[in-house]
């Protein structure tokens, strides 16, 4: 007689005769039950309940190897050809962009000088350094990199501070893209401006959202004193760049720094914050006060060598890690550094994209001089997207905002174009395709011209209009802050108002921000001002006016707001799918980088 054992010795009955069948059942009701799928989806971590695994399936390996990409080329085609009757807006819009373009040539060749012909030679001839410029060639791979802001600091109430003393970008090293803020020390002997440490928080802002490494080439003469109440108390004044640099440590970030001048007081700490730094022989020096101020409070005449040259802070203090006899030496010794920080460049992935069916050029007939100059966006995105595709979504719902899928040099992107007034059906249609967006991981691309603000309501019926079109908007405001995928704002026309906000202006942190030359930013369009009399006539009040119309002109202009650093940069039209594809992919390197956040930052002992 068989006989069971007890459960507790045992675990399990002893197999009869039907064990293969309750085998069988076994495994099937394992593999079906909800509660098995669940713990395979899910383990228990210590004091924490059930969490996901890494976000990730489990049992899963992620190979390194890139497998490529399909892209479907069945996406509609987009017509791209301008209407006859749009003809004569089309020339017009040509004719303002040639003219905004001629002023913003004018402007980046001034830029490009620098301080000036006589501070560049004082700087290569007697100082025996290179220009900043030619600095970035020694250090990057050798293609264009995407500069930053090139018109920061021009106009100033403080006067022209060419580039804001300093270039930002982001360039390859070994194929790994990389954030570079470069002083360049033929502006005011590499001062450092309030617009200068704006500039450089920003170029360390991107460094964070994007996870990249950080190269500092400092040149600085330190703070421009006079202005110290606008650049040394604040939270966002000078030593912010210096929390960041601890901070962008500990997150896993590597920031590496070349001693190519004088690095004075807050010009010291960069460097001496970096993880890895070079330090030139007879060219770089690094103190908190220099030779005038030591002689003037003790007396003793010193050389900047003595006080903080390069074999002092490579064999004494350990400020400096590598000694560097020549700026050539220095330039190839960080690149050999950026190849020890176990960053991977983006892989290189099996990408045909077609070109789009239209040419770029006709991008300057269709940015608009003004909102009545507007047409369809579509004809702008058909000069985008590759091959001319464009999948849309919800097309006949909403049409003042046009929003769909494309594929710019391969890469996926969702688009949302203004094509009018944000109304309340348009704002709803962007709130869905946002979160989709956001859902699915796609980065979107946003292309803003809002129109200007419209008049209040002048009866109980518009007022609920109104009040319908706020609500819809604050839910799109809400879905563009809180969609946790990568943003891209290109302000083709108009940036007013509200609306901006909505199409992920500047308060909404988008990863990056260009405009067109003829873009306008302000909070009103006064060009939709009532009209003034001419000079010398009308109440005190309309004078008033006048010149309130004149100031709201002046201050709208893509080139102010470039200045002030709204912006990450002015980018010609044709410019736009070269500048768009490369933010993609610099975005993209995040993903193959497996770097873990520490504790703590690199800490000079």
């Amino acid at each position: 007689m068989w006989s069971p054992a007890p459960l507790c010795a045992l675990g399990r009955r002893r197999p009869g005769p039907s064990a293969p069948l309750t085998r069988l059942l076994r495994l099937e009701y394992r593999e079906k039950n909800p509660i098995r799928l669940l713990q395979r989806e899910y383990r228990e971590l210590p004091g924490q309940g059930w969490g996901r695994t890494q976000h990730l399936p489990p049992r899963r390996f992620v190979s390194n190897k890139p497998k490529p990409r399909r892209h479907p080329k069945t996406f509609p085609v987009l017509d791209g050809n301008v209407p006859a009757g749009y003809r004569r807006v089309f020339e017009e819009n040509l004719r303002n962009s040639e003219a905004v373009i001629k002023r913003y040539s004018e402007l980046l060749e001034r830029v490009k000088k620098g301080g000036g012909e006589n501070a560049i030679l004082r700087h290569t001839q007697r100082n025996k350094k290179l220009f900043v410029r030619e600095r970035l060639r020694l250090l990057l791979d050798d293609e264009d990199f995407l500069e930053l802001s090139p018109l920061a600091g021009m106009d100033m109430p403080y006067g022209d501070v060419p580039a804001a003393g300093c270039l930002t970008g982001i360039g390859r090293i070994f194929g790994v893209w990389c954030v570079f803020i470069a002083s360049d020390a033929t502006v005011k002997g590499g001062t450092i401006y309030p617009i200068g440490v704006k500039k450089q928080l920003r170029a360390q802002e991107i460094a964070m959202e994007n996870r990249l490494l950080s190269v500092h080439l400092v040149d600085s003469g330190g703070a421009f004193l006079p202005l110290q109440s606008e650049l040394f108390p604040d939270k966002l004044h000078g030593g912010r760049v210096f929390y960041n640099e601890a901070i962008m440590s500990a997150m896993g970030l590597p920031q590496v720094a070349v001693v190519c001048g004088s690095c004075v007081a807050g010009g010291a700490y960069v460097p001496t914050m970096a993880e890895e730094s070079v330090i030139i022989d007879k060219i770089g020096t690094l103190f908190l006060a220099g030779p005038p101020l030591v002689k003037a409070a003790t007396g003793e005449d010193v050389s900047p060598e003595d006080l903080g040259g390069a074999r002092l802070h490579t064999q004494v203090s350990g400020c400096s890690d590598h000694f560097a006899a020549s700026e050539e030496e220095a330039y190839v010794c960080i690149r050999n550094v950026v190849s020890t920080l176990n960053c991977e460049p983006v892989p290189e992935e099996d990408r045909e994209p077609d070109s789009p069916l239209y040419s770029p050029e006709e991008l300057l007939g269709l940015a608009p001089l003004d909102y009545s100059c507007t047409l369809p966006v579509k004809l702008i995105l058909s000069r985008l997207v590759d091959g001319s595709r464009f999948q849309e979504f919800k097309a006949a719902y909403g049409t003042t905002l046009v929003t769909g899928f494309g594929h710019v040099e391969g890469h996926l992107v969702g688009i949302v174009a203004n094509n009018g007034e944000l109304a309340h059906d348009a704002a709803l249609k962007g709130s869905h395709f946002v979160q989709l967006c956001g859902q699915r991981g796609i980065p979107i691309l946003f292309l803003q011209n809002t129109a200007p603000q419209p008049a209040g309501p002048a009866s109980v019926s518009e007022a609920e209009a109104h009040s319908n079109r706020l609500k819809a908007q604050a839910s799109m405001m809400a879905a563009v802050a809180c969609a946790a995928v990568p943003k891209i704002t290109i302000v083709i026309g108009g940036c007013f108002g509200s609306d901006s906000y909505i199409m992920c202006g500047r308060s909404f942190s988008p990863n990056f921000l260009f405009l067109w030359p003829n873009a306008r930013v302000a909070l009103v369009d006064s060009r939709h001002f009532p009209t003034v009399p001419p000079a010398g006539e009308g109440t005190g009040e309309e004078l008033e006016l006048k010149q309130l119309k004149e100031k709201l002109e002046e201050e709208s202009s893509s080139f102010y707001s470039s200045s002030r650093l709204w912006d990450d940069g002015i980018i010609l039209p044709q410019d736009t799918r070269k500048v768009i594809a490369q933010c993609l992919e610099i975005m993209e390197q995040k993903k193959s980088q497996a770097v873990s956040p520490h504790p703590h930052s690199i800490i000079r002992l």
